[in-house]
């Protein structure tokens, strides 16, 4: 197979590089040449447009910010569909709203083109580690071709359903990873405030039905004051945003959702948007007098 990758930023770099790992011609394209250098370097291909590299290729990854970003890609002028052959797969794994990639997805087959909706879960580390979870929506023909591929960036891919489940099932994912988020840091702040140590409250909770694996991981960056980013706060709002905007469409009560969503909002007016979603703990301990 002939694989092309657009959109090589803080994920899609190494996700794209695994590919060649893997053994796959791989042919790129981002709108910053500077992004693609790294690529090059390891022995892809270069393209002038998405156009350029579906017109190369037999399956096309896409991992960009956001609905309208995936749209012109995909739709736009010197898009993938402007440049690709009958029976192309083209698989968006960025993240956004299901109903979203089912537009685009029927949009795209008007051009004989089958797109998979594939988010992912895991972050920058899964993505350099070829760890992430990849969640599937879509046609499973399409899906049996491309799981070479997502073997080589992920440690587990599944078909969820058709069309936008992929989408549902990220959606899913940044509830519980947001809210999980927002408990553990609510947590250490309140063992703060009580003049606990909060790191023997993990310690301790990690032994019990309290345990998560954000209680792990989070909580350890949380008191270690790593703030590096991984998972930017305002990607995590932004993926709270589409939770709320089909939590509307829907008519659906998400309570837990909600005040979530609406700490990351706080985060990113607040000038912690670049900071990891981790620190929230930061945000808390400033309301709380800290």
């Amino acid at each position: 197979m002939k694989v092309g990758f657009i959109g090589l930023g803080i994920m899609g770099r190494p996700m794209a590089l695994n590919l060649l790992k893997g053994g796959f011609d791989l042919t790129v394209w981002a709108r910053r040449a500077e992004s693609m250098a790294p690529l090059l370097e390891a022995g892809a291909k270069g393209a002038a447009s998405a156009a350029e590299v579906a017109a190369a290729c037999d399956v096309v990854f896409s991992m960009v910010a956001d609905a309208a970003d995936v749209e012109q890609v995909a739709l736009g002028a010197g898009g993938v569909a402007e440049g690709a052959r009958p029976g192309l797969i083209y698989v968006d794994m960025s993240t956004i709203a299901p109903s979203a990639a089912q537009s685009i997805a029927a949009r795209l087959a008007e051009w004989s083109v089958v797109m998979l909706d594939a988010p992912v879960s895991g972050g920058e580390v899964g993505a350099i580690n070829g760890g992430l979870t990849i969640m599937v929506g879509g046609d499973g023909a399409a899906f049996e071709t491309a799981r070479p591929l997502f073997a080589c960036m992920g440690k587990a891919a599944t078909l969820i359903g058709a069309s936008g489940a992929g989408q549902v099932a990220k959606a899913c994912n940044q509830i519980l990873t947001g809210v999980g988020v927002l408990a553990v840091a609510e947590a250490f702040n309140f063992a703060r405030k009580s003049g606990v140590d909060a790191g023997k409250v993990r310690e301790a909770l990690l032994g019990g039905f309290a345990y998560s694996r954000i209680l792990e991981n989070h909580g350890q960056r949380m008191l270690d004051r790593n703030f590096k980013p991984g998972f930017k706060a305002w990607m995590h709002q932004k993926d709270m945003n589409i939770v709320m905007q089909e939590a509307h469409r829907l008519g659906l009560m998400l309570p837990s959702s909600a005040a979530t969503a609406q700490l990351f909002n706080a985060m990113v007016g607040s000038g912690m948007g670049e900071d990891d979603s981790v620190a929230a703990l930061k945000l808390l301990e400033s309301l709380s007098g800290e």
